[in-house]
């Protein structure tokens, strides 16, 4: 197992990298059955919270279980612990704190749940093996410029991320329906802003831990996350004629 293990956790980023492109293509040509776009898609349907705490979920549980596992030699390492502790953070607020601030949302598809369940899954176990097992890194690594740069990153988007869903989730007053233009911070620049922000944290997590599967998430949040942001950007160009023609898709002043 010891000798399989690696080879597979290369394997899976690898799949994952190829998953992200093939999300890309699918979500720009067919679309996703989210959100605002969820009505037009048939199926059974969960409550948009208990959607968001079960698929989000093991990706929280992974590498709490590889934390108190006696046989997670890695975590005796400072670089692992703070790189697994910032998977851990992101985690905590997408499952325990992100999903009891939606107000209302539009119930989540059955099988686009599923989706987002098996990837958790799937890229929780992916980086936390490889970070509590397998990844190694001198004592000094927290001291490195990449290291602190992608930290820094990390903790930026983040940020971006926390305070563009705080905008989305107050762009409507109680009692009110709709959708209206998302105004102030990134948004003034860029439609996802949200999806900026997950993109730079990820960006500066791959950095951080430089790592093949580090690298792998990032590529997919960007795939993933630009189609998505794309759509959005198009919605918003159709549906209201004063939407700023200046503002980008996801990147601000390039794309």
């Amino acid at each position: 197992m010891e000798l399989a293990e690696p080879r597979l956790l290369d394997a899976l980023a690898c799949l994952e990298c190829f998953l992200g492109a093939l999300g890309f293509v699918w979500i720009l040509l067919v679309g996703a059955p989210y959100g605002r776009y969820s009505p037009q898609w048939r199926g059974r349907r969960l409550p948009a919270k208990t959607a968001w705490v079960l698929q989000e979920l093991p990706s929280l549980v992974w590498p709490l279980c590889e934390c108190v596992r006696a046989s997670s030699e890695r975590l005796r390492s400072w670089p692992n612990r703070i790189l697994l502790a910032m998977f851990i953070v992101h985690y905590v607020h997408r499952t325990l704190i992100f999903p009891y601030l939606i107000r209302g949302g539009k119930p989540t598809l059955l099988y686009s749940w599923a989706m987002a369940f098996v990837f958790c899954t799937y890229n929780g176990y992916l980086q936390s093996r490889y970070l509590s097992q397998y990844a190694v890194y001198a004592d000094d690594w927290v001291t490195q410029p990449r290291f602190l740069t992608g930290f820094a990153l990390w903790l930026l988007g983040m940020l971006i991320n926390i305070h563009s869903d705080h905008i989305l989730r107050n762009l409507r007053k109680p009692g009110e329906t709709g959708y209206r233009i998302p105004r102030g911070g990134l948004f003034e620049y860029v439609s996802g802003a949200n999806y900026f922000g997950e993109t730079v944290e990820w960006c500066g997590f791959a950095l951080a831990s430089w790592s093949f599967q580090g690298g792998a998430f990032a590529l997919f949040t960007f795939c993933i996350l630009l189609a998505r942001a794309n759509n959005h950007h198009q919605w918003y160009l159709e549906k209201f004629e004063d939407y700023p023609k200046f503002r980008k898709i996801i990147i601000p002043f390039l794309l």
